[in-house]
């Protein structure tokens, strides 16, 4: 019987040496892993599982063992918030810290770039600019401006494709500063600018009931939104200066707009002859065609696009630019008030 006694405490015995030596490798195999070293990139795609992320972790000996983690993950019930992503880990790191990057999302940030798209740039400028900064082949990015070819956005649903359009896109492209991540091609790039531009127009109180209400569709109004941001410089004139292009067209006068003159030549120029303004033969040149041209001729702020929604009435029909350098204009009801104003907008030149 003693030796009985004696077998079953040594059988005891040898359990409780063996599971002080099971739970002393489990704990030393859930420690971290020694050493500084570099920090390691792993991504996560969507819908990775736990399984998977446990042995990717000790893969890049990030962790020692990939079933003790699993276990942890089981008995501290996680796992499940884990979230896709690029992640930088430095090797060293405790389960519970690797736990809370990968709930957290705690993702390398991407390379960005950044840049300003100005108020009132035509696609043109844009190119240029974006190309200066080194983001886009100018000529890629027009093509795309002018067929939209390949590019998503629900505002394009209201954008007309006339053949007479120098570029479909003129004027839908919000102004304004930009993020996108590094390598974003063109196509991305003005995608992003259409959504931006969907969510300016969606911020204007009761937009959808204000353009019926203006008997316009939404091409119209961006096109007058662009004529103002492109003559207006001070925020105060704006609804009015669209009110002389309302009253001008319900009175089937031709527009006469510098800016869609300007918008024809090869490069802008700082004063327009005669000549200049019957030199382009185009339904954008409002010195020789009536109405409205058939699109914007730049891009237009949220303040011109308001402004050509609500626009302020008067009986204005001309308007000239101040010489003393406000950037403000001179209104007049008749053409004998215009030509007086244009005679004290002279006598006014710095």
């Amino acid at each position: 019987m003693k030796r009985i006694w004696k077998g079953l405490l040594s059988l005891l015995l040898l359990m409780i040496i063996g599971a002080g030596a099971l739970a002393a490798y489990g704990y030393m195999e859930m420690q971290p892993v020694k050493g500084a070293g570099q920090p390691v990139q792993l991504t996560i795609s969507p819908g990775t599982g736990t399984a998977s992320i446990a042995k990717l972790l000790e893969d890049q000996g990030l962790i020692k063992n990939s079933f003790m983690f699993k276990s942890y993950l089981k008995w501290k019930s996680q796992g499940s918030r884990f979230q896709a992503g690029v992640y930088e880990m430095q090797p060293g790191l405790t389960y519970d810290e690797i736990i809370q990057k990968l709930n957290s999302g705690d993702v390398v940030k991407a390379e960005m770039i950044r840049f300003t798209i100005p108020e009132g740039y035509t696609v043109k400028q844009m190119a240029d600019r974006l190309a200066e900064a080194g983001y886009v082949d100018p000529e890629v990015f027009l093509d795309l401006a002018k067929e939209a070819e390949g590019i998503e956005g629900a505002v394009l649903a209201y954008v007309p494709a006339p053949a007479e359009l120098n570029y479909r896109l003129e004027g839908y492209l919000f102004p304004e500063t930009y993020e996108l991540e590094k390598g974003s091609t063109e196509a991305d790039i003005i995608a992003r600018m259409l959504q931006e531009t969907e969510k300016r127009i969606k911020s204007i109180p009761d937009f959808e009931r204000k353009l019926e209400a203006r008997g316009l569709d939404f091409n119209q109004l961006m096109t007058v939104a662009s004529l103002v941001e492109r003559e207006v410089v001070a925020d105060s004139e704006r609804a009015l200066v669209a009110g002389v292009i309302y009253n001008r067209i319900a009175k089937d006068m031709k527009l006469e707009i510098d800016a869609t003159v300007q918008y024809l030549l090869d490069k802008p120029k700082e004063r327009l002859l005669y000549k200049d303004l019957q030199s382009v033969d185009s339904p954008y040149n409002t010195y020789m065609y009536k109405g409205l041209p058939p699109g914007p001729i730049a891009a237009p702020s949220l303040k011109s696009i308001e402004a050509a929604l609500e626009p302020e009435a008067s009986d204005y029909l001309f308007y000239v630019t101040k010489k003393d350098g406000s950037g403000e204009h001179l209104f007049a009801k008749t053409y004998a008030e215009h030509l007086q104003n244009i005679k004290k907008s002279k006598a006014t030149a710095k």
